[in-house]
């Protein structure tokens, strides 16, 4: 499959450059987008401005959908024995992206046994309910991941202004992250906010795009 041009993603009103927002067309984009909203409620509810540990929590969660539908195109590539045009590469590399996300922000922000708690069972319903649903639509399980990172993308943004304003400490960035990101040996906390944005700004694009192409 080839990307269709895509004009459905439209700038945000915001100063961030990296801010776009697709505009649900559907009644499964509608669906995605407002179950994205209702768990971004729950997590502002419970984390408030506790961006390290939100970060924790919701990247554990962030890498199971790349894995999940890595391996579901897989087994169906196998089984129709034809070429899945890269789509299998794609969901890999952003599972174990968020993976590195995940490394880097329990170095800094070292999570309690209670949180430890929340991974696992986040994790496990998470990875059940979204198997299911990329059985069930392939395109509303890739809207529901491009909203999500909408709203990672929104949740780095206001983490970085946190630090731009003191309100949270520019700490130096772990070594994982320097060598992931190849960053300056005297990069800090504010490097890899804008490092993981940046990544989380791909793969809400890539994943709104494989939306469009499964509904065409």
């Amino acid at each position: 499959m080839s990307a269709p041009a895509d004009n459905t993603h439209n700038t945000d009103t915001t100063d961030d450059p990296l801010a776009t927002h697709h505009t649900p067309a559907n009644l499964s984009d509608r669906i995605a987008f407002r179950l994205t909203k209702m768990l971004r409620f729950c997590a502002d509810t419970f984390f408030a401005k506790r961006y390290g540990h939100r970060a924790v929590i919701l990247e554990t969660v962030a890498g199971v959908p790349g894995m999940v539908a890595g391996m579901l195109r897989h087994m169906r590539s196998l089984r129709r024995m034809e070429d899945d045009h890269g789509w299998i590469r794609t969901l890999l590399d952003e599972a174990e992206n968020e993976r590195m996300h995940l490394m880097t922000f329990i170095e800094i922000a070292k999570p309690n046994w209670f949180e430890r708690f929340l991974i696992l069972t986040a994790q496990g319903l998470f990875f059940s309910g979204f198997l299911l649903l990329y059985i069930m639509s392939a395109k509303t399980a890739h809207r529901l991941v491009g909203y999500f990172e909408e709203e990672a993308v929104y949740s780095y943004s206001c983490y970085l202004q946190e630090v731009d304003n003191g309100a949270i400490d520019n700490i130096p960035a772990p070594k994982v992250a320097i060598d992931y990101w190849s960053l300056a040996a005297d990069a800090r906390l504010r490097e890899v906010i804008i490092a993981v944005r940046a990544d989380e700004a791909n793969h809400r694009d890539v994943n709104h795009d494989f939306a469009n192409q499964l509904a065409s």
